[in-house]
């Protein structure tokens, strides 16, 4: 009994400490926004915008900026990014634009988003000045529209043409006598070809080389125009390696010329007659969205804006990926409110669970019978995210988006000799039936489970293909000359019928709008914002470790650290997701 009360007597005491802590933590919280300046503009400002912080869909509050100073660790939500340039066209108090591109983490349609609203912007006579130490390919598709563009003396533009690079497992899988017993359906469906494959299949070879084609044939076009060059010379350019440096650059036309940044600085003081580089108001994006009223709208018409941003998981997911079940409820919720009048739907997903992508299509399809539904594919909509969205109104696509990948696949893998023969580690037990405790890990399947487990990937398959025959108003057979987990650009996806227009979210708010016959109205934005205290006691634990371990492991490692994840928790189940993380070089 003294034991007992020992622990229990700890234990409350821990509880104790932690919510002393929490309400310490709430009213400091508090007492800083409670004495946090109102962000005020003043004449000849500059706004400022970093691609190296990441854009996400959807602007995302940061509860703890005003205890750390962070008030700039994320930019805004890449629609109100752009609703705010193409405000600040129009704004006496903003001057110009300072883009700083030496890294970029967004993705080629969130880039192309940016860049189509610097186009814009720069039709009010404002200046657009861009400047990278060395400025990477992705960044300079979005600098390449700016004024001026300009580089550090020793840096330069890393100008050498696209490249996908993919890791296999297989024979790491051998040597460890796991064998990953792989089912799908469609022959360019190369989800699962790390594991079964030591390198590329011919069908794989071929959708990646003509879909890095088109990714790359966009943005030579696009720098072509942009800076008036010849975009063969562009090409020669990259494949002889011609730009080693930044006076390489200037010479081939692709910068302005070379500077440092204080002498970048310099050339926005002039152009804003501030007394000196340190008089100049930069005002970054996130500090924008606070000193102006940007998003407009008035009435009492609503159209309602759903994000669904990351991987397609069954349950209510977390606020990285898109649950199946919490999203069903966003999309009824907005059916189901008479002061909306449309739904768009913003997708940016490599897909996951087919059971989650078919409860997603179901509500869906339901709104659609009640008002319009339209959808905006971002960098990635693929598989599940295609699966989804297929049976909207309208499909809105950029040049860069990446769509299609309608297959399925499931993995279960065998670890009965790893355990065996690496681990000494054996299984037994029994059973009322054959199947009783399959599939297992433990054991290898019978062919009759294997034939079971091929028939159900078949069959999810087939309704997949029924889904988009419906939606897209296409034959069954059609529809399957194009699937078999064939990934295209939007580019293409519009020339087969996968999406109906080339545009960005923008475009797809104003056709919502119009299929609605709506002149004013509303944005109503789903998911809401979550509360503070969810924030304090969940997400900022789960913020700080996610990016603690991407900050040591690095981007890339840090991507792959997530498939691996996403893989173990869909061991069994269907997957109509896309076949890989396409990392660009």
């Amino acid at each position: 009994m003294a034991q007992f009360f020992k622990y229990f007597f700890a234990a409350l005491l821990a509880l104790f400490v932690f919510c002393l802590l929490l309400v310490f933590l709430v009213i400091g919280l508090a007492g800083a926004i409670a004495s946090k300046d109102k962000v005020v503009l003043e004449p000849h400002s500059v706004l400022y915008l970093d691609l190296g912080k990441q854009i996400r869909e959807q602007s995302r509050e940061n509860p703890f900026a005003a205890l750390t100073g962070e008030d700039e660790q994320e930019n805004p939500g890449l629609y109100d990014v752009v609703q705010m340039l193409h405000y600040a066209k129009s704004d006496d108090l903003v001057d110009g634009i300072y883009l700083k591109c030496g890294s970029n983490s967004n993705g080629f349609a969130t880039n192309e988003e940016l860049r189509n609203a610097l186009k814009d912007f720069r039709q009010s006579g404002k200046f657009v000045i861009a400047y990278g130490e060395v400025i990477p390919q992705k960044s300079y598709h979005v600098a390449d529209v700016a004024d001026k563009v300009y580089a550090h003396p020793k840096g330069g533009i890393d100008w050498k043409g696209f490249g996908i690079q993919y890791i296999f497992f297989k024979k790491a899988l051998d040597k460890l006598e796991i064998q990953p017993q792989i089912f799908y359906a469609g022959k360019y469906k190369s989800a699962t070809e790390p594991f079964r494959e030591e390198q590329m299949t011919p069908a794989n070879k071929l959708q990646s080389l003509v879909l890095l084609d088109d990714l790359y044939r966009h943005f030579i076009f696009g720098a072509a125009q942009a800076r008036k060059l010849d975009s063969a010379k562009l090409r020669a350019m990259a494949d002889n390696y011609a730009i080693r440096t930044a006076q390489d650059a200037v010479a081939g036309g692709l910068l302005d010329g070379v500077k440092y940044e204080d002498e970048v600085k310099e050339e926005i003081r002039r152009n804003t007659n501030s007394s000196s580089i340190d008089d100049i108001h930069f005002v970054s994006m996130s500090k924008y969205s606070e000193a102006v009223n940007y998003k407009g709208g008035k009435g009492t018409d609503r159209i309602a804006l759903i994000y669904a941003q990351g991987d397609i998981v069954d349950g209510p997911g977390d606020e990285n990926q898109i649950g199946g079940d919490r999203f069903r409820k966003y999309i009824r919720k907005a059916r189901l409110d008479n002061k909306v009048k449309a739904i768009v739907i913003r997708i940016n997903s490599g897909g996951g669970s087919a059971m989650a992508s078919e409860n997603m299509w179901r509500e869906i399809s339901l709104a659609k019978k009640d008002k319009p539904v339209v959808v905006s594919y971002g960098d990635v909509a693929a598989s599940g995210g295609y699966y989804m969205a297929c049976n909207a109104d309208s499909i809105f696509a950029l040049p860069t988006t990446i769509t299609g990948s309608i297959g399925v696949f499931s993995i279960i893998p065998n670890l009965q000799g790893f355990f065996k023969d690496k681990l000494g580690v054996t299984f037994d037990g029994v059973e009322t039936g054959p199947y009783a405790n399959s599939p297992s890990i433990a054991e290898p399947l019978t062919d009759s489970e294997r034939r079971f487990f091929q028939d159900g990937v078949d069959s999810i398959y087939q309704t997949f293909l029924t889904r988009v025959s419906d939606g897209r108003k296409m034959q069954v057979a059609m529809v399957d000359s194009i699937a078999q987990g064939r990934v295209w650009t939007g580019s293409r996806a519009i020339t087969i019928g996968l999406v109906d227009r080339i545009g960005g979210l923008s475009d797809a708010m104003g056709a919502a709008a119009k299929l609605a016959k709506l002149k004013d109205y509303r944005v109503r934005e789903y998911p809401e914002q979550i509360s503070l205290i969810d924030k304090l006691t969940g997400a900022y634990k789960q913020t700080v470790g996610v990016q603690s371990l991407k900050k040591e492991m690095g981007e890339e490692a840090f991507q792959l650290y997530e498939d691996w994840q996403q893989v173990k928790t869909s061991v069994g189940k269907a997957q109509t997701k896309m076949p890989y993380r396409i990392i660009v070089k």
